[in-house]
């Protein structure tokens, strides 16, 4: 089987590559521009096994529809996007075209080429800003309400990949909601006698985005004495402490996920599935177990509610358990905390 990976070069895309090349049942292709991926990460994945690597960006849309027409894609595991939220409310265009106009010719390249099945990386941020969460968290019947042109352009995203299923029965999709990803790859020194133990912890790849404004990511920065400081933004949410709850996934389950689903829609219908561990951790105690994790002390300040954050948005990850009998292995927050200052560490 030929899998497609568009923004394999990535932070997503590289730990699904991973994971892939990890096996010897598929055939791997990586078709990234490089404008946020990495040639470092490639190297470490080439390291793994060789796999065919397509330096291109998706608007070139004739140049894409060559890489269907010389490589018979079975499935296309779509992460390459705009991701950053601030970025999308100033320049909007920017993500609707790298967004959702790219991915819809992305699709038609699939329909046109005989392309079976399509995984397309989504977001919670289609929820936009949740009124009212039962204790279970946010399911896949949530209403979708985006408050910001990227939650827009990835919801616009999945539509189109709905509607193109229904005009072609033929081609089906899996649409995964993200909610906050962190972590790097989980990989042990060699040497190692005890894998349990954090110190032998030696991630390959990880979280290489420049100016990153995930949370763990920031506080493994702050750790690693890469940033002087780092705010708490808002400390007055109607939460036990006053910040902010989210709910944080390991990248390494979150990538299994996109493995399981490539059997998955070998003999099971088109569906949307959340991914997440259904629980949530405030801002406060994300930071609290980073300096636990890390026995590094840093500075935090407080600041303003920036515009549109939710008090809390968690998963409901039931769908996901009982239908595709996903399994995650590293839900514990010490071990994705971590795991993401082992990769500060390195780079």
């Amino acid at each position: 089987m030929n899998i497609l990976i568009t923004g394999g070069a990535g932070y997503i895309g590289s730990h699904v590559a991973k994971q892939l090349l990890e096996t010897t049942k598929y055939n791997v292709i990586i078709l990234d521009n490089l404008s946020t991926g990495s040639k470092k990460t490639l190297r470490t994945l080439e390291s793994i096994r060789k796999f065919k690597f397509i330096k291109l960006d998706l608007k070139k849309f004739k140049k894409v529809d060559k890489v269907f027409k010389k490589n018979k894609i079975d499935t296309i595991i779509h992460f390459a996007a705009s991701i950053v939220v601030p970025e999308s409310v100033e320049n909007p265009l920017k993500y609707y075209m790298n967004n959702t106009v790219n991915t819809t010719n992305l699709i038609k390249c699939a329909i046109s080429n005989g392309v079976q099945r399509f995984i397309f990386s989504s977001t919670a941020a289609v929820y936009g800003e949740p009124a009212a969460i039962s204790k279970n968290g946010i399911d896949e019947n949530y209403p979708t309400n985006p408050i910001n042109p990227y939650g827009m352009s990835k919801l616009m995203s999945e539509r189109v990949l709905q509607d193109t299923a229904k005009a072609y029965p033929y081609f089906k999709y899996v649409i995964f909601r993200y909610f906050n990803v962190a972590g790097a790859d989980i990989h042990y020194s060699p040497s190692s006698i005890d894998h349990l133990l954090s110190a032998n912890l030696s991630p390959r790849i990880g979280q290489s985005f420049p100016d990153a404004t995930h949370l763990i990511k920031i506080a493994s920065e702050c750790a690693i004495h890469k940033r002087a400081k780092m705010s708490i933004f808002g400390t007055d949410f109607p939460t036990d402490d006053g910040t902010g709850v989210r709910d944080y996934i390991h990248v390494d389950d979150l990538a299994s996920a996109h493995i399981q689903a490539i059997d998955y829609l070998g003999d099971h219908p088109s569906d949307v599935f959340n991914l997440g561990y259904g629980k949530g951790f405030s801002v406060r105690e994300v930071i609290s177990t980073m300096k636990q994790a890390t026995k590094v002390d840093f500075e935090v300040v407080e600041a303003p509610r920036r515009a549109g954050d939710p008090a809390i948005l968690v998963a409901d990850n039931n769908k996901i358990i009982s239908k595709m009998n996903w399994t995650p292995r590293y839900n514990d927050l010490v071990l994705i905390c971590e795991s993401a200052f082992k990769w500060e560490e390195r780079v």
